[in-house]
């Protein structure tokens, strides 16, 4: 199959309303700001949810989080050795070539040959170790709000009706005070790129990369939890950049800076020669 023929960048607006799009926790959970106290929703957090929607859609997925486990693999190496749903333990023993390991892997798993994946496995003494790095075509970027979200945040304490353990007083126990933050409203961006020279070594296609567009807007659906109630957060555009070569018409950065998203999440497009976005409704 051919692999990924022309550049892709990629963005996203993501509104936020009483939710609290990505915790922080060395501070108590409170939603992720930086310095200057924009919001942010970390890289990880957002390939995370790209693969959550990726796997319900049916694509192979190695990094599967602990509540969507659809093969019942308890860690990455049993399902990387896993002769069922994996590669088996010879692809990653001391005599494996990485380079097959690698190719096999990419072919297996979706998230593998969009995102990379390093296949690091015993430490210390364990004369299985193994080292595998892969590379992956598809970068994320980190989402910030378009304006500081820290006046935005609102913290309540909350309490449980019931003890989680049985005290010996029978009055409840210290653990039934809590706290909970979100945001109150905030517009989010992230940009993302696809790089057809790596795709050649993972395999990573057109059809791929269609695959990870049908996604973008609905990177929400089936994510409620308690910190992200249903409804709370949506994606509600999508722009998409498609170069018309491997090595892209423009660098990525230049494409990401055209798009000036302002607070009411309303946008603004500046126009490169030969390069126009296809923009896509959220879900």
């Amino acid at each position: 199959m051919v692999t990924l023929q022309n550049k892709i960048d990629f963005a996203a607006i993501i509104c936020v309303k009483n939710a609290n799009p990505n915790g922080d926790p060395l501070d108590g959970n409170r939603p992720r700001t930086n310095y200057d106290g924009f919001g942010e929703i970390s890289d990880v957090c957002i390939k995370r949810k790209l693969r959550d929607r990726l796997l319900e859609c049916g694509y192979p997925i190695f990094v599967q989080s602990e509540d969507r486990n659809v093969d019942d693999e308890p860690s990455l190496r049993s399902r990387a050795e896993s002769n069922e749903h994996g590669l088996g333990k010879e692809a990653f023993g001391k005599k494996a070539k990485k380079a097959e390991t690698a190719k096999a892997a990419c072919e297996k798993w979706f998230d593998v040959r969009a995102f990379g994946q390093v296949f690091a496995f015993g430490k210390g003494n364990d004369a299985s170790g193994v080292s595998i790095p892969i590379r992956g075509p598809v970068t994320v970027q980190s989402a910030f709000s378009v304006e500081p979200v820290r006046d935005k945040v609102s913290s309540i304490q909350i309490t449980k009706s019931v003890n989680s353990e049985t005290t010996e007083s029978g009055k409840k126990s210290s653990d039934t005070m809590g706290m909970k933050h979100r945001v109150d409203n905030g517009v989010y961006v992230f940009c993302g790129s696809m790089n057809p020279q790596l795709s050649e070594r993972t395999g990573f296609t057109d059809e791929d990369a269609e695959a990870i567009k049908s996604v973008l807007p609905r990177l929400f659906e089936n994510d409620a939890s308690s910190a992200r109630p249903e409804g709370s957060m949506e994606v509600v555009k999508v722009f998409w950049w498609k170069h018309d070569c491997k090595s892209g018409q423009y660098s990525s950065a230049k494409v990401h800076r055209t798009l000036k998203v302002n607070q009411d999440g309303s946008f603004e497009l500046e126009k490169l020669d030969g390069l126009e976005p296809g923009i896509i409704e959220g879900f």
